[in-house]
């Protein structure tokens, strides 16, 4: 299929995606205080290989260099996050000015290169000083939180237009207080529970207080959201299993979001979510954002498993079905965004979606002068096209942003998959772009997106 980015309209966002914790490094610069992600890193056979993000792609000093390449790349939107920590060293209270600074400067520059700065607000990385107090799970938490949003619009409002309160609660509660795979690395039930109640509160509460502060700002928050199958559509027990996993990691944040309350009906488990609630609380969890972040990779089988607690159910690994798949393991299915998509539009409150996150990890071929990586090419333009057919159909989707700008620290897997458009030498912090990269750049320059003017000699004109 064949497309060109003036297919999407004149008004369709394009980027791409990064967050603070997975390439700033200068994790103990300039007066920022540990976040539960320097804190969970520092522990032995945590991380693969003992990775951490105390460096990482170092973009705290290389910030100027990266976005002169993202302008480089043509690429209009930068998405990034704030460290929480960074400018509020434990948690709430005295404001630490010199982070403060580097995001002015951060912000500063976009502006100056025609770059629109988008902020998430909460990318994962808490800070330490209030994981002692409990984190997530204490629900004071809702106060901490309020505060960082406040000090955020107050600081960088005035130039900032789009703004996003969390990215994946879904994933940084249950990977770091039900499965432990995450930072802080707490397990259980309850503790799970409670840290998604407070945050589903808080994606609402984000949203009033920049609408309250700023009111011309545009707030959305982002979700991961994969199409669910399941594994054998002739067997009710994993058509239900199926429905079960849907309802818990598709629909438990955006539904209190959007008035509905939590997907009880499909998810029984949800009913115990009621002893952390407060009165009031299901108007609390409802809030009208300007959009919807849409993050999605893959698809996934679902198949019923008895001994599985709670959900009785279990997701069926791309390489375990014998399908074409990436270095996390998930399956390359392109239509699963077209899908992803489909369901978010019969939302009838969501007013405009932007994939906030899509992209793949695979394995680079490293070259001189160049970094070819022909699947990730592929990936995304296989994606971008099933994009444009939901668009085409009248889904309100305006806005593609691809996860990420340069290969990082994968969170758990630490820097063994390559997301980026971008490879990093970690040793001398040198910038190749890929492949992927430079097609990007064509795509966005109208080259039709099959056209051999994206070919990969442009690999070796933008290499920093």
């Amino acid at each position: 299929m064949l497309f060109t980015r003036n297919d999407f309209g004149e008004d369709f966002k394009w980027g791409v995606s990064t967050a603070a914790y997975q390439i700033e490094g200068g994790h103990n610069a300039d007066g920022k205080g540990p976040s539960i992600w320097d804190s969970f890193t520092g522990k032995k056979k945590k991380i693969f290989n003992n990775d951490n993000g105390n460096i990482a792609c170092d973009y705290y000093k290389h910030y100027a260099e990266d976005i002169a390449l993202i302008y480089k790349l043509n690429i209009p939107n930068h998405r990034f996050s704030i460290s929480w920590s960074r400018i509020l060293p434990n948690g709430i209270g005295a404001v630490n000015h010199k982070g403060i600074d580097f995001y002015n400067r951060v912000i500063d520059f976009c502006l100056e290169l025609g770059i629109e700065p988008w902020i998430t607000l909460y990318h994962w990385d808490l800070p330490e000083a209030l994981q002692q107090k409990g984190g997530w799970v204490n629900r004071e938490v809702i106060h901490w939180f309020s505060y960082f949003v406040d000090c955020c619009i107050k600081y960088f409002g005035d130039r900032v237009k789009y703004w996003m309160v969390l990215n994946e609660p879904m994933v940084f509660t249950g990977a770091g207080y039900f499965l432990g795979v995450h930072a802080p690395g707490k397990k259980g039930l309850s503790s799970f529970l409670a840290a998604a109640h407070h945050a589903a509160i808080c994606q609402a509460e984000g949203g009033r207080i920049i609408k309250s502060l700023r009111g011309e700002c545009k707030v959305g928050t982002t979700f991961s959201y994969s199409h669910i199958e399941p594994y054998r559509y002739n067997n009710e027990k994993d058509v239900k299993a199926a429905a079960k996993v849907d309802a818990l990691i598709n629909r438990m944040f955006i539904e209190p979001l959007l008035g509905l309350g939590y997907p009880t009906a499909d998810l029984k488990i949800l009913d115990r979510i009621e002893r952390f609630m407060h009165p009031n609380d299901e108007k609390k969890l409802a809030f009208e954002m300007d959009f919807i972040g849409l993050q999605n990779y893959t698809r996934e089988f679902v198949s019923y498993a008895p001994l599985m607690p709670f959900v009785k159910a279990k997701i069926i690994k791309a390489s375990k079905r014998n399908v074409e798949h990436t270095l996390m393991d998930w399956e390359v299915y392109p239509p699963s965004i077209y899908n992803a998509l489909k369901r978010l539009h019969n939302y009838k409150e969501i007013k405009e979606i932007i994939i906030t996150e899509n992209g793949a990890a695979f394995n680079d071929s490293f070259e001189e002068y160049r970094v070819e990586d022909f699947k990730r090419v592929r990936f995304l333009q296989d994606y971008i096209a099933q994009v444009l057919l939901a668009k085409r159909e009248g889904v309100k989707v305006n806005g593609y942003f691809v996860w990420t700008l340069m290969d990082n620290f994968e969170w758990a897997e630490g820097y063994y998959p390559k997301f980026g458009l971008v490879s990093v030498d970690f040793k001398t912090q040198k910038r190749t772009v890929k492949n992927s990269g430079s097609w990007y750049s064509c795509f966005l320059k109208n080259a039709l997106a099959a056209s051999k003017e994206c070919r990969n000699e442009e690999s070796e004109k933008i290499i920093l």
